[in-house]
Protein backbone atom coordinates (compact mmCIF):
# COMPACT_ATOMS: atom_id res chain seq x y z
CA UNK A 1 0.00 0.00 0.00
CA UNK A 2 1.57 3.52 -1.09
CA UNK A 3 2.50 5.83 2.14
CA UNK A 4 0.28 8.84 2.10
CA UNK A 5 2.03 10.07 4.98
CA UNK A 6 4.29 13.21 3.27
CA UNK A 7 4.82 15.15 6.54
CA UNK A 8 5.86 13.62 10.21
CA UNK A 9 5.77 15.68 13.65
CA UNK A 10 7.52 14.60 15.81
CA UNK A 11 7.31 16.48 19.39
CA UNK A 12 8.80 15.02 23.11
CA UNK A 13 6.40 16.09 26.26
CA UNK A 14 7.09 16.54 29.82
CA UNK A 15 4.40 18.21 31.69
CA UNK A 16 3.09 20.25 29.06
CA UNK A 17 -0.14 19.63 29.70
CA UNK A 18 -1.26 23.32 29.79
CA UNK A 19 -0.01 23.48 26.21
CA UNK A 20 -1.57 20.75 24.00
CA UNK A 21 -4.45 21.33 22.84
CA UNK A 22 -3.34 24.86 21.78
CA UNK A 23 -0.36 23.14 20.42
CA UNK A 24 -2.61 21.00 18.31
CA UNK A 25 -5.08 23.44 17.28
CA UNK A 26 -1.85 25.77 15.66
CA UNK A 27 -0.20 23.05 14.45
CA UNK A 28 -3.06 21.12 12.57
CA UNK A 29 -3.75 24.08 10.83
CA UNK A 30 -0.59 25.12 9.49
CA UNK A 31 0.02 20.82 8.53
CA UNK A 32 -2.90 21.40 6.36
CA UNK A 33 -2.60 24.23 4.77
CA UNK A 34 1.00 23.04 3.88
CA UNK A 35 -0.19 19.50 2.64
CA UNK A 36 -2.45 21.34 0.32
CA UNK A 37 -0.41 24.48 -1.02
CA UNK A 38 2.29 21.11 -1.35
CA UNK A 39 -0.36 19.13 -3.58
CA UNK A 40 -1.13 16.65 -1.50
CA UNK A 41 -4.37 15.68 0.63
CA UNK A 42 -5.14 17.75 3.74
CA UNK A 43 -4.38 14.81 5.65
CA UNK A 44 -0.95 13.74 4.30
CA UNK A 45 0.53 14.19 7.79
CA UNK A 46 0.90 12.67 11.16
CA UNK A 47 1.70 14.28 14.71
CA UNK A 48 3.88 11.98 16.94
CA UNK A 49 3.84 13.04 20.69
CA UNK A 50 6.40 11.47 22.82
CA UNK A 51 5.39 11.62 26.56
CA UNK A 52 8.26 11.27 28.47
CA UNK A 53 7.39 10.53 31.67
CA UNK A 54 4.55 13.25 32.55
CA UNK A 55 3.31 13.83 35.76
CA UNK A 56 0.39 16.22 35.08
CA UNK A 57 -1.78 14.29 33.04
CA UNK A 58 -0.27 15.20 29.63
CA UNK A 59 -0.72 11.55 28.47
CA UNK A 60 -4.00 11.52 29.32
CA UNK A 61 -4.83 14.99 26.89
CA UNK A 62 -2.91 13.51 24.40
CA UNK A 63 -5.20 10.48 24.00
CA UNK A 64 -7.80 11.99 24.19
CA UNK A 65 -6.63 14.45 21.27
CA UNK A 66 -5.82 11.45 19.53
CA UNK A 67 -9.30 10.11 19.86
CA UNK A 68 -10.66 13.12 18.17
CA UNK A 69 -7.86 13.43 15.62
CA UNK A 70 -6.39 10.17 14.11
CA UNK A 71 -3.53 11.92 12.66
CA UNK A 72 -2.12 12.69 16.24
CA UNK A 73 -0.49 9.74 17.85
CA UNK A 74 1.36 9.18 21.23
CA UNK A 75 4.17 7.07 22.82
CA UNK A 76 4.11 7.21 26.71
CA UNK A 77 7.85 6.19 28.52
CA UNK A 78 7.21 3.80 31.24
CA UNK A 79 9.67 6.58 33.46
CA UNK A 80 11.42 10.18 32.46
CA UNK A 81 14.11 8.94 29.77
CA UNK A 82 14.82 12.08 28.59
CA UNK A 83 14.46 14.50 25.95
CA UNK A 84 16.75 13.42 23.41
CA UNK A 85 15.82 9.91 24.22
CA UNK A 86 12.14 11.03 23.31
CA UNK A 87 13.02 12.34 20.25
CA UNK A 88 14.78 9.16 19.37
CA UNK A 89 11.74 7.18 19.86
CA UNK A 90 9.80 9.61 17.51
CA UNK A 91 12.08 9.19 15.00
CA UNK A 92 11.72 5.18 15.53
CA UNK A 93 8.21 5.36 14.45
CA UNK A 94 7.65 8.13 11.85
CA UNK A 95 6.66 7.23 8.41
CA UNK A 96 6.95 10.67 6.43
CA UNK A 97 9.11 11.56 4.02
CA UNK A 98 9.92 14.76 5.61
CA UNK A 99 10.59 14.85 9.45
CA UNK A 100 10.51 17.77 11.77
CA UNK A 101 10.88 18.06 14.69
CA UNK A 102 10.13 21.11 17.67
CA UNK A 103 9.46 21.12 21.38
CA UNK A 104 5.91 21.08 22.62
CA UNK A 105 6.22 24.53 24.94
CA UNK A 106 5.03 27.11 21.75
CA UNK A 107 8.35 29.24 21.83
CA UNK A 108 9.05 27.96 18.68
CA UNK A 109 5.82 28.75 16.60
CA UNK A 110 4.32 26.29 14.35
CA UNK A 111 3.34 28.66 12.35
CA UNK A 112 7.43 28.92 10.84
CA UNK A 113 7.22 25.55 9.93
CA UNK A 114 6.32 26.67 6.32
CA UNK A 115 9.52 28.83 6.10
CA UNK A 116 11.45 25.99 6.89
CA UNK A 117 10.08 23.48 4.23
CA UNK A 118 10.71 26.21 1.18
CA UNK A 119 14.35 26.00 2.30
CA UNK A 120 14.19 22.60 2.31
CA UNK A 121 13.05 21.87 -0.88
CA UNK A 122 16.55 23.55 -2.03
CA UNK A 123 17.71 19.98 -1.57
CA UNK A 124 18.98 20.06 2.11
CA UNK A 125 19.01 17.31 4.47
CA UNK A 126 19.01 18.99 7.30
CA UNK A 127 17.28 22.66 7.64
CA UNK A 128 18.16 24.45 11.49
CA UNK A 129 15.79 26.94 12.89
CA UNK A 130 18.05 29.75 14.16
CA UNK A 131 15.96 31.99 16.31
CA UNK A 132 16.25 35.30 15.16
CA UNK A 133 15.64 37.13 18.83
CA UNK A 134 15.61 34.81 21.60
CA UNK A 135 13.03 35.60 24.55
CA UNK A 136 14.12 34.48 26.97
CA UNK A 137 15.51 35.84 31.01
CA UNK A 138 19.24 37.28 30.50
CA UNK A 139 20.20 34.53 32.78
CA UNK A 140 18.84 31.56 30.57
CA UNK A 141 20.26 33.56 27.31
CA UNK A 142 24.15 33.59 29.13
CA UNK A 143 23.80 30.34 30.14
CA UNK A 144 22.76 29.03 27.19
CA UNK A 145 25.59 31.28 24.98
CA UNK A 146 28.16 29.64 27.43
CA UNK A 147 26.42 26.01 26.24
CA UNK A 148 26.95 26.39 22.97
CA UNK A 149 30.57 27.89 23.28
CA UNK A 150 31.72 25.02 25.41
CA UNK A 151 29.90 22.16 22.64
CA UNK A 152 31.54 23.90 19.22
CA UNK A 153 34.77 24.40 21.32
CA UNK A 154 35.24 20.50 22.89
CA UNK A 155 32.95 18.41 20.30
CA UNK A 156 34.86 18.91 17.21
CA UNK A 157 31.28 18.72 15.61
CA UNK A 158 29.90 22.23 13.88
CA UNK A 159 26.70 22.77 15.55
CA UNK A 160 25.06 26.17 14.25
CA UNK A 161 25.08 28.63 17.83
CA UNK A 162 21.45 29.57 19.04
CA UNK A 163 19.61 27.09 17.14
CA UNK A 164 16.57 25.68 18.30
CA UNK A 165 14.56 22.04 18.48
CA UNK A 166 12.49 23.39 15.39
CA UNK A 167 13.78 21.93 12.37
CA UNK A 168 13.25 19.48 9.49
CA UNK A 169 14.88 16.35 8.53
CA UNK A 170 14.96 14.15 5.48
CA UNK A 171 13.90 10.51 5.30
CA UNK A 172 17.76 9.48 4.57
CA UNK A 173 19.22 11.41 7.47
CA UNK A 174 16.75 10.11 9.73
CA UNK A 175 17.57 6.20 8.50
CA UNK A 176 21.35 6.99 9.81
CA UNK A 177 20.33 8.47 12.87
CA UNK A 178 17.80 5.11 13.49
CA UNK A 179 21.09 2.98 13.25
CA UNK A 180 22.81 4.87 15.79
CA UNK A 181 22.05 3.16 19.04
CA UNK A 182 24.36 4.45 21.92
CA UNK A 183 23.50 4.96 25.02
CA UNK A 184 24.84 8.86 25.81
CA UNK A 185 23.00 10.51 23.19
CA UNK A 186 22.77 13.43 22.05
CA UNK A 187 20.68 14.24 19.37
CA UNK A 188 21.82 17.74 18.09
CA UNK A 189 25.44 16.70 17.93
CA UNK A 190 24.17 13.36 16.13
CA UNK A 191 22.85 14.62 13.51
CA UNK A 192 25.47 17.22 13.05
CA UNK A 193 28.03 14.67 12.70
CA UNK A 194 26.18 12.98 10.16
CA UNK A 195 27.87 15.58 7.41
CA UNK A 196 24.85 15.78 4.91
CA UNK A 197 23.36 18.99 3.61
CA UNK A 198 22.86 21.37 5.99
CA UNK A 199 21.94 24.90 6.09
CA UNK A 200 19.88 27.08 8.87
CA UNK A 201 17.37 30.01 8.71
CA UNK A 202 15.86 32.42 11.51
CA UNK A 203 12.78 32.03 12.57
CA UNK A 204 10.59 33.87 15.18
CA UNK A 205 11.11 32.64 19.12
CA UNK A 206 8.26 33.06 21.62
CA UNK A 207 8.34 34.02 25.77
CA UNK A 208 6.56 30.77 27.17
CA UNK A 209 3.43 31.81 28.21
CA UNK A 210 2.44 28.43 30.29
CA UNK A 211 3.95 25.93 31.84
CA UNK A 212 7.97 26.06 33.38
CA UNK A 213 10.92 25.72 30.94
CA UNK A 214 12.65 22.19 32.36
CA UNK A 215 16.12 23.24 31.36
CA UNK A 216 16.97 24.84 34.71
CA UNK A 217 20.83 25.72 35.24
CA UNK A 218 21.86 22.96 36.34
CA UNK A 219 20.26 20.64 33.95
CA UNK A 220 21.94 23.13 30.99
CA UNK A 221 25.13 21.98 32.46
CA UNK A 222 24.96 18.67 32.81
CA UNK A 223 23.95 18.23 29.48
CA UNK A 224 26.86 20.60 28.24
CA UNK A 225 28.84 17.69 30.25
CA UNK A 226 26.88 14.94 28.64
CA UNK A 227 26.98 16.34 24.97
CA UNK A 228 31.39 16.46 25.65
CA UNK A 229 31.86 13.77 27.27
CA UNK A 230 29.76 11.63 23.65
CA UNK A 231 31.67 13.23 21.15
CA UNK A 232 34.85 14.13 22.41
CA UNK A 233 38.09 12.59 24.61
CA UNK A 234 39.03 16.15 25.02
CA UNK A 235 38.26 15.69 29.25
CA UNK A 236 41.04 12.95 29.40
CA UNK A 237 43.52 14.62 27.48
CA UNK A 238 42.58 17.65 29.83
CA UNK A 239 43.59 15.27 32.41
CA UNK A 240 47.09 14.83 31.31
CA UNK A 241 47.67 18.46 30.52
CA UNK A 242 46.97 19.82 34.28
CA UNK A 243 48.97 16.40 35.51
CA UNK A 244 52.24 17.61 33.33
CA UNK A 245 50.81 21.40 34.83
CA UNK A 246 50.99 20.50 38.37
CA UNK A 247 53.97 18.29 37.95
CA UNK A 248 56.27 21.16 36.44
CA UNK A 249 54.53 23.81 39.18
CA UNK A 250 55.85 21.48 42.10
CA UNK A 251 59.34 21.19 40.41
CA UNK A 252 59.92 24.20 39.78
CA UNK A 253 58.51 25.32 43.12
CA UNK A 254 60.67 22.41 45.29
CA UNK A 255 63.94 24.27 43.02
CA UNK A 256 63.04 27.20 44.24
CA UNK A 257 63.13 26.44 47.83
CA UNK A 258 66.24 24.74 47.71
CA UNK A 259 68.25 27.37 46.01
CA UNK A 260 66.13 29.38 49.06
CA UNK A 261 67.84 27.01 51.24
CA UNK A 262 71.41 26.33 50.14
CA UNK A 263 72.16 30.21 48.93
CA UNK A 264 70.42 31.95 51.55
CA UNK A 265 70.09 29.81 54.47
CA UNK A 266 66.08 30.54 54.62
CA UNK A 267 64.78 27.85 56.01
CA UNK A 268 61.25 26.20 54.76
CA UNK A 269 58.44 27.17 56.53
CA UNK A 270 55.00 27.53 56.27
CA UNK A 271 52.54 24.33 57.37
CA UNK A 272 49.43 26.17 55.91
CA UNK A 273 50.89 26.38 52.05
CA UNK A 274 51.91 22.70 52.67
CA UNK A 275 48.39 21.81 53.49
CA UNK A 276 46.76 23.96 51.19
CA UNK A 277 49.22 22.61 48.07
CA UNK A 278 48.17 18.92 49.42
CA UNK A 279 44.34 19.67 49.32
CA UNK A 280 44.95 21.51 45.72
CA UNK A 281 46.58 18.61 44.16
CA UNK A 282 43.99 16.08 45.76
CA UNK A 283 41.25 17.85 44.62
CA UNK A 284 42.76 18.11 41.06
CA UNK A 285 43.66 13.97 41.22
CA UNK A 286 39.58 13.46 41.83
CA UNK A 287 38.68 15.53 39.45
CA UNK A 288 40.29 13.46 36.89
CA UNK A 289 39.65 10.50 38.83
CA UNK A 290 35.68 11.50 38.07
CA UNK A 291 36.61 12.44 34.30
CA UNK A 292 37.88 8.55 33.89
CA UNK A 293 34.70 7.53 35.66
CA UNK A 294 32.51 9.24 33.30
CA UNK A 295 34.14 7.27 30.73
CA UNK A 296 34.31 4.19 32.35
CA UNK A 297 30.40 4.44 33.67
CA UNK A 298 29.32 5.22 29.74
CA UNK A 299 31.36 2.05 28.30
CA UNK A 300 29.74 0.12 31.17
CA UNK A 301 26.24 1.11 30.19
CA UNK A 302 26.80 0.17 26.26
CA UNK A 303 27.99 -2.99 27.39
CA UNK A 304 24.95 -4.01 29.00
CA UNK A 305 22.71 -3.30 25.82
CA UNK A 306 19.55 -2.43 27.53
CA UNK A 307 17.27 -0.93 25.39
CA UNK A 308 16.85 3.06 24.83
CA UNK A 309 13.20 3.96 26.34
CA UNK A 310 10.80 1.41 27.60
CA UNK A 311 7.05 1.93 26.04
CA UNK A 312 3.87 1.65 28.26
CA UNK A 313 1.74 2.16 26.08
CA UNK A 314 0.73 3.37 22.03
CA UNK A 315 -2.44 5.21 20.63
Amino acid sequence: MENLTEFSVVIPIYNEAENIDELHRRLTMVMEKLCVDEGHPKNCYEIILVDDGSRDGSWALIKGVHEKDARVKGMNFSKNFGHHIALTAGLDYVKGETIILMDGDLQDPPEEIPKLYRKFKEGYDLVYGIRRERKDSFLKKVTSHMFWMILRKFTGVDMPRNQTMLRILSKRLVEVLRGMREYARFVHGMMAWVGFEVTTIEVEHRARTRGKSKYNIPRLFKLAFHAVTSFSTVPLRLAIYAGFISSFISLFVGLYFIFRKIVYNIPVLGYASIIVSIFFVGGVQLLMLGIFGEYLGRTYQETQRRPLYILKEKV
